[in-house]
């Protein structure tokens, strides 16, 4: 029943998104181009309502619970989420508005369906317990991996693709765990999101806009949360390592702006994808590059979850020196962090 709601997600996705982009092109809920984006022309957005609508079909159809999870809490934030990324898309928010929108999702989600990471269990025993800030690091973690889906759409498929991949990587570690509420959750979210890429795919016929970026970043974050939390350190690494790629983008894009003296949420064209774009690739190219970063961050992932300690250690340095050689070939970063990578590459030496 799972499987046969995926793809009655896919083709309602399918069917739905054409349907969403003339109401875009109607309402003005286009993307202009300018000298920091990719594309030449006017593009519609708002594809995010596709794959929201999409995934209620989908829920409404399976219908899946939990005994463990607040599922009313988790859908109220997707709500709130996904108005705030169509407001975006038709009237351009503030950051500090988009921000309140993501931060009272987050809250609702936390407080209200209790869903934290109230401690982990450390591999020489005992347990680290977060205590009071439990609260504040969950909140920090949905908001954080919200915006950082949101920072790489910003070519042709980047965000769906990486968000598909992810979702087949936490579903799939799903099954294996018997988790059938965050399986559920993620395949009906994974069809939803495939059917739109058909559409988003380079050369884009219509962008997700913040509405999706957002709605997606936010889902993922809960997903990975519900599938990992008071865990081991081994396994609270998991969702980080299967977010890698959006992870890493957004973390040096902090440290960039930081350096440079910028807001945090400035934009710039020092992103992964600006990056490869500017050493000559294609566009169709960068991003399938990506989407294979992706599917080798998810692919450790799911070796790290099922190593021994030592091995899952090793795992993880091999994956920081693989960050550390892309990150000085392809230029992600300037002269301005050469102490961070001096740093990584005095432990490959080692």
């Amino acid at each position: 029943m799972v499987y046969l709601t995926l793809f009655l997600c896919f083709v309602t996705s399918i069917l739905i998104t054409p349907l969403i982009k003339k109401l875009a092109i109607k309402i003005g809920a286009t993307d202009q181009p300018n000298s920091r984006k990719v594309h030449q022309k006017v593009m519609p957005r708002l594809g995010g309502l596709a794959i929201y609508f999409s995934f209620l079909v989908g829920y409404l159809i399976l219908r899946p619970v939990s005994d463990d999870y607040n599922v009313f809490a988790i859908l109220l934030g997707g709500l709130i989420v996904i108005i705030t990324g169509v407001l975006d898309d038709i009237i351009e928010l503030s950051p500090k508005l988009k921000l309140l929108g993501q931060l009272v999702a987050a809250g609702i989600v936390v407080i209200y369906g209790g869903i934290q990471v109230e401690y982990i269990t450390l591999p020489f025993g005992g347990e680290l317990n977060f205590g009071y800030l439990s609260i504040p690091i969950t909140i920090i973690w949905i908001v954080g991996i919200t915006n950082a889906i949101n920072l790489i759409d910003g070519l042709d498929g980047l965000a769906a693709g990486v968000s598909s991949i992810s979702l087949i990587t936490i579903s799939g570690m799903a099954i294996f765990k018997g988790d059938i509420f965050v399986m559920s959750i993620g395949l009906i979210l994974l069809g939803s999101t495939l059917g739109f890429l058909l559409y988003n795919f380079y050369p884009a016929k219509i962008f997700m806009g913040d509405s999706g970026a957002l709605f997606l970043g936010y889902m993922i974050s809960v997903l990975s949360l519900l599938g990992f939390k008071n865990v081991t350190v081994i396994s609270f690494i998991v969702p980080i390592i299967i977010l890698g790629v959006p992870i890493s983008d957004t973390l040096f894009a902090i440290i960039r702006r930081i350096v440079n003296k910028q807001s945090i949420s400035a934009p710039d064209k020092s992103h992964l994808h600006h990056c490869l774009l500017n050493l000559g690739y294609s566009h169709r190219k960068t991003v399938l590059m990506i989407y294979g970063m992706s599917a080798m961050f998810g692919l450790v992932a799911v070796i790290f979850s099922m190593a021994t300690m030592w091995v899952s250690f090793i795992v993880v340095l091999a994956l920081l020196l693989a960050i550390e050689i892309i990150v000085e070939k392809i230029g992600l970063v300037g002269k301005e962090y050469r102490p961070i990578l001096n740093m990584l590459q005095g432990i490959r030496m080692k």
